[in-house]
């Protein structure tokens, strides 16, 4: 049970693990909202940043208040596969503040998707990409403005609650985040994650999601209320990428230059890749997305241009994606069977046979 919670990787392989679950997380949700309803969402970031900095400040700040410092107070569950010492308890003080600061960070998430969402998706195609752009660019400048994080020496008692929100570092990062992030709450989060996403899918939601996108006007003539439906798939898809956010801001420090368009697009990019639909595509395209670019890391200058080469070809020979609609447990590999013969296969010895019993 030890080696499954701290497996024996170096710092770089478990924080490349946790990198990875993290954007399965990610890409997973974003498909609820441009695989499942068909919606075009380019904002996926500035729900990754909301959540990672709403689940920091309850964190950081609350350690402070509880335990004096922002120190990790965590048991094993929340340490690191490195050479620091076991703690003694599974779970510890720190794990539950840690797991309220990921529901806040859903929570707050979910509430910017429905506020949001509600007006958006009322547009379709490129207006609502141009919307949920322009949401995660106002996001990032948004959090570039506030001001330095209060350090354990300043008094929290003469800082009132409500001004906290403003104390996140500005341009410079969230910095002094306790770092409770471990590869058992990241695997558990795709777990939890990927479980949620086939249910919602195979379910009468998810149907009803489905055949939005296959058809919206039909759909609504129908009786389905297409833009609750949006909606709510909008929100739940934030609230899974607030809570990513908060295991990312736990695992690295939250910078507002790592949550921008680029970000978003890396999101999109797993979901095309994976399949507009496929759950099981999404998490595999999230996967290569990530650990490729590592593995080409010896061809130096050349590997961003191999890696856009490698995207390029697959678009080309595979613009349906890795899976297209489908998950990976329906896809049956099989040999090409031999054509079967036609009706007439024998017709050669049959016409011989019939103009010799004609010819007496």
């Amino acid at each position: 049970m030890h080696l499954a919670v701290r497996p024996n990787l170096n710092r770089y392989e478990a924080g490349l693990a946790m990198g990875v679950c993290i954007n399965v997380m990610l890409a997973v949700s974003l498909n609820i909202v441009n695989g499942f309803t068909g919606q075009f969402s380019m904002g996926h970031a500035g729900f990754l940043a909301v959540g990672g900095y709403a689940a920091g400040i309850v964190s950081y700040y609350g350690s402070i208040a509880i335990f004096g410092d922002a120190e990790t107070h965590g048991g094993v569950l929340s340490s690191k596969s490195l050479n620091a010492p076991i703690p003694t308890a599974w779970f510890a003080a720190g794990e539950l503040l840690f797991l309220g600061s990921l529901i806040v960070g859903g929570i707050v998430a979910g509430i910017v998707g429905f506020l949001v969402g509600l007006p958006s998706l009322r547009l379709r195609g490129d207006y609502l990409a141009i919307v949920t752009l322009g949401f995660g660019e106002i996001v990032r400048v948004t959090i570039q403005q506030t001001r330095p994080v209060l350090d354990p020496g300043e008094t929290l008692v003469a800082t009132p609650w409500y001004v906290l929100p403003t104390h996140i570092g500005g341009a410079l990062g969230f910095s002094g985040t306790p770092k409770y992030t471990s590869l058992f709450w990241v695997t558990l989060g795709v777990v939890l994650t990927v479980t949620f996403a086939y249910r919602l899918k195979t379910s009468t939601f998810g149907r009803a999601m489905i055949a939005i996108r296959e058809d919206e006007i039909a759909a609504e003539a129908m009786g389905v209320p297409t833009t609750k439906y949006k909606v709510r798939a909008f929100v739940i898809a934030a609230f899974i990428a607030g809570v990513a956010g908060g295991l990312y801001g736990h695992f690295k420090s939250m910078n507002p230059n790592e949550v921008g368009f680029v970000r978003s697009f890396e999101f999109v990019t797993m979901v095309v890749l994976g399949g507009l639909g496929s759950i099981s595509g999404a998490a595999i395209a999230a996967v290569l997305v990530t650990l490729l670019p590592e593995w080409l890391r010896f061809m130096a200058d050349y590997r961003m241009m191999v890696w856009s080469l490698a995207l390029v070809l697959m678009m080309i020979f595979r613009p349906t994606g890795l899976l297209g609609v489908k998950e990976i447990w329906e896809v049956r590999f099989r040999s090409p069977k031999a054509a079967p013969a036609k009706p007439g296969g024998g017709g050669g010895g049959g016409a011989g046979g019939g103009g010799g019993g004609g010819g007496p």
